[in-house]
C-alpha cells in the first residue's frame, strides 16, 4: 500500500472515530439534561449573611437549579421571608428558606413581665413588617355613626410585637388599604383594655413598623377626617 493511500485511510479512520465520539458526547449531554430537568427557582444570598440578620429584598437573589437539587418546600417568594431574622449564618450563594429563619417563641416563653399583658389585635399592616421583635406605632381610625371614617389617632407608640400571623378567615378589612395581620403586642393593662374596645368601635386599626433602634416619641396626635 502506498504512503498516500495509507495516509488517506488514517484520515478517514480519524474522521469516523471523531464522529462516533461526538455522537457519544451528544447522547451523554442529552441524557444529562433529561436527568437534571426540570429547572426551578430558589432564593439564595447575594452576600454572606450572619445569624440574626433581618432579611431585606437586597439580600436575596433568584437562581435556577435542577429540581432534584432544590431544597424541599422552598418556593422562590421573597415576600415570605422579608423582615424575618436568620437563625443561622448563610454563605454567599447559599439557599435561603423558611427553615433557616428564627421561629416565633410560644407565648409561654415570651416572658411577659408584671403589669404587662399580651394583647392580640387584628390590624392592617404593610406585608412583612409586623414580625416578632418588631416595634410598632398603633393608629386607630374611628367610625362615625353613619359608617364613614372619623378621626385617626396615634393611640400607642413604640409597642413590641410578640407574635404575628395572617388574620383568621372572616376578619376581612372593612375597606381596602392593606393586608390584615393578627398581632400579639406587649402592652399595659390599660392599653389592653383600650385595644379590646377599639376592636369594636374602630373602623380601622393600623400598625406602622419602626426602624430598628428607633424609640423616639412624639406628642399625642389626632387627625380629623377632612
Amino acid at each position: 500500500m502506498s504512503r498516500r493511500r495509507r495516509a488517506a485511510l488514517l484520515i478517514g479512520l480519524a474522521l469516523v472515530l471523531g464522529a462516533l465520539a461526538a455522537s457519544d458526547v451528544s447522547r451523554r449531554e442529552a441524557a444529562l439534561r433529561e436527568e437534571l430537568a426540570p429547572l426551578v427557582d430558589v432564593l439564595v444570598a447575594r452576600s454572606p449573611l450572619e445569624a440574626g440578620h433581618r432579611l431585606g429584598r437586597s439580600d436575596l437573589a433568584v437562581r435556577r437549579i435542577p429540581e432534584r437539587f432544590a431544597p424541599a418546600g422552598a418556593p422562590a417568594l421573597p415576600e415570605l421571608l422579608l423582615g424575618r431574622r436568620l437563625a443561622v449564618p448563610v454563605e454567599q450563594g447559599g439557599h435561603v428558606g423558611p427553615l433557616l429563619l428564627e421561629r416565633p417563641q410560644p407565648l409561654g416563653a415570651i416572658g411577659v413581665q408584671r403589669d404587662e399583658r399580651a394583647a392580640e389585635i387584628v390590624a392592617v399592616a404593610a406585608p412583612g413588617t409586623v414580625v416578632p421583635g418588631a416595634r410598632v406605632d398603633v393608629l386607630v381610625t374611628r367610625e362615625r355613626g353613619d359608617g364613614t371614617s372619623g378621626g385617626t389617632q396615634l393611640a400607642m407608640q413604640d409597642v413590641e410585637v410578640l407574635a404575628s400571623r395572617p388574620a383568621p378567615a372572616g376578619d376581612e378589612p372593612r375597606r381596602p388599604g392593606g393586608r390584615q395581620v393578627a398581632a400579639t403586642l406587649r402592652v399595659t393593662l390599660r392599653q389592653a383594655v383600650y385595644l379590646t374596645a377599639a376592636g369594636s368601635f374602630a373602623r380601622e386599626i393600623r400598625l406602622l413598623a419602626r426602624a430598628p433602634g428607633d424609640h423616639r416619641r412624639v406628642a399625642p396626635l389626632t387627625m380629623e377626617a377632612g
